[in-house]
């Protein structure tokens, strides 16, 4: 199934699987990209930029892209994880064709606020890197969290199925790489979703189902097939998955057909200090405590199980038809 044309924000880092997620966007005609906002985070913000820029040059994107911020809100930037992404953020494959450009002037957090103005109650924001940009915007006006639609990110893990972290036993990396923004936009009032490891390390793409992306998707598929090799390599070595996880994708899959996912309801706090920072915490909908930091949030959706292989099928019969 796929639901009515949804006006899009895609605020990334990318990133091999940011690639996998933002050609998804392009591709799917349930979903009309409004622009692309970019952040630090799988590496520096003016490769991330850079990177934005060469993907929607090479594969005709429209959108514009706003670059956003290169930090954290208090603390310092974590190093890149060359070791995932390359370092070039897209597995280190010839990046054909590049053009030097720019992205347009107005900052990420900025265009966000002002393209949710334009359009009152249409915008899903769909964030798959740090929330960085989520959290300045909301500094800057906090009336965009009445103005969009919703919030669906890639991140934080919930200890539920999957992965518990992926960056330290607890933590998944958008969230450790800025907790204190994460915890202010899951504490915000719009409605986020967050489309959480506990889902997106159960979804593998294969290399046969890579090498399949190549032969049907055109272009698209190529690339794609090219940047999972490295990306497949580093899961192979870690923690021996045949293939790579879907995860950013799997938040665009979100957005286009919500019944592949289950859900659980409940307010989101995130650790900001100590041992366990930027681990995820949810108290469930009705569950019943003393006083706590939890009391009197928002509540927030989580997801907790997948239909992986509707999701593949999705992402595959989307791609394929595109190409």
């Amino acid at each position: 199934m796929t639901t009515p044309t949804a006006k899009i924000i895609f605020d990334t880092d990318p990133g091999i699987d940011d690639a996998m997620a933002l050609l998804f966007i392009k591709a799917s005609p349930a979903l009309d990209l409004l622009a692309v906002t970019t952040v630090f985070g799988n590496s520096d913000i003016d490769t991330t930029t850079r990177n934005a820029l060469y993907l929607k040059q090479r594969f005709g994107l429209t959108a514009p892209v706003f670059q956003g911020t290169d930090k954290p809100l208090t603390r310092p930037r974590n190093p890149s994880p060359t070791f995932v992404h390359g370092e070039n953020g897209l597995g280190d494959v010839e990046l054909t064709g590049l053009v030097a450009a720019e992205p347009e002037a107005k900052p990420a957090h900025q265009a966000i606020i002002d393209l949710a103005r334009q359009h009152p109650g249409e915008i899903t924001l769909i964030a798959v890197g740090p929330l960085t940009n989520l959290a300045l915007a909301l500094q800057a006006d906090p009336e965009v969290a009445h103005l969009l639609k919703a919030v669906v990110i890639m991140g934080g893990a919930f200890g539920v199925a999957g992965k518990p972290g992926n960056v330290t036993p607890v933590a998944e990396a958008n969230i450790w790489n800025d907790p204190e923004a994460a915890d202010q936009v899951f504490t915000a009032p719009w409605f986020v979703t967050a489309v959480s490891l506990d889902v997106t390390t159960q979804v593998v793409m294969s290399p046969a189902y890579m090498e399949a992306l190549e032969a049907g998707a055109g272009p698209a598929g190529a690339f794609l097939n090219a940047i999972s090799k490295p990306y497949s390599a580093f899961y192979g070595g870690r923690d021996g998955i045949v293939g790579c996880c879907v995860h950013d994708a799997a938040a665009v899959a979100y957005v286009v057909d919500p019944s592949l996912f289950q859900v659980r309801r409940g307010s989101i706090r995130v650790v900001t200090e100590g041992i366990a920072l930027g681990q995820t915490c949810q108290k469930v909908e009705g569950e019943l405590f003393g006083p706590s930091a939890w009391d009197d949030q928002p509540i927030q959706a989580i997801t907790v199980g997948v239909d992986a292989e509707g999701l593949l099928d999705l992402y595959r019969r989307t791609m394929i038809t595109a190409g």
